[in-house]
């Protein structure tokens, strides 16, 4: 088991960066990350759909023989984190209990913001998990649908991003919020301007970084870490023409990226997973 790959599954791009975070603190580990671009965004799908979506990526990232599965979806970690544990014979990590976690931790006030794009926003699945653990902490949050368009186009440090940020987190600052959780993966590409508009005050909570950590346990716990002093492979998958992953890909790595393998889920799934095209 401790030779096996790391799965991970995002909608599309965003996962990257956990990703990128989790070769930056376990290098000796393989990675799989499958992006399903062809069906991206899955914030604005029913529950049912979203449900069903993960499901066939999960038994697809499972027909390559991983040891844990990262849903780097803050949608799907909402919706479908549940049926998959209860159906995987592997550890599943999601990117919401991590991030709520490291909130509770962190916040002196008692008073947590949390951004994320509009479907994430409005499951309240961070404002749940923030109060399952301790009830009397005041979420407030807000929807930034505009920092996803921002992040893919690399405007992460300009006039734009910043009076983007200072219109969607103004309310946030006013209302005296000391953490804020950065409940999209495409978040993390934007942190230096979200600094800059909370002020040193606030302290910013990765999830990308805290599923990290997250995992890093899970496979320490479980005796399932490769050596260190290895160093692993990454290999990249999409469900539609890779062009644009590649593009916004090597913006969020650094160049880093790959070969990339375009495949269809349900036939691969048919036929054992054979059906793929590099690119």
């Amino acid at each position: 088991m401790n030779w096996k790959a790391i799965g991970i599954f995002d909608s599309g791009v965003g996962g990257l960066t956990v990703l990128k975070e989790i070769v930056r603190v376990l290098p000796q580990e393989d990675t799989i990350y499958l992006g399903d671009t062809a069906r991206v965004p899955y914030g604005t799908k029913s529950p049912e759909t979203v449900i069903r979506y993960s499901h066939q990526i999960a038994h697809y990232l499972q027909s390559q023989d991983i040891k844990l599965l990262v849903v780097a979806c803050n949608t799907a970690s909402a919706v479908a984190l549940g049926s998959l544990s209860a159906e995987l014979p592997v550890p599943v990590v999601g990117v919401i209990e991590p991030g709520a976690k490291a909130a509770v931790a962190a916040t002196r006030t008692g008073k947590v913001g949390v951004i994320g794009t509009a479907g994430t926003i409005g499951s309240s699945a961070y404002t749940k998990a923030i109060k399952r653990i301790n009830p009397d902490i005041e979420v407030v949050t807000r929807a930034c649908p505009l920092f996803v368009p921002l992040a893919e186009e690399g405007w992460v440090d300009n006039e734009v991003a910043r009076l983007t940020a200072r219109i969607y987190l103004g309310d946030l600052r006013e209302q005296g919020v000391d953490t804020l959780v950065l409940g999209c993966t495409h978040y993390p590409i934007l942190k230096k301007v979200i600094a800059e508009v909370m002020g040193p005050g606030v302290t910013l909570v990765d999830s990308a970084e805290e599923t990290t950590l997250t995992v890093a346990g899970i496979l320490g716990e479980q005796d399932l870490l490769r050596p260190k002093g290895e160093l692993g492979n990454h290999h990249y998958y999409v469900t539609d023409v890779p062009a644009g992953f590649i593009r916004v890909g090597n913006r969020f790595l650094g160049g880093n990226l790959g070969d990339v393998y375009q495949v269809d889920l349900e036939k691969d799934l048919q036929s054992g997973g054979s059906l793929e095209e590099a690119y």
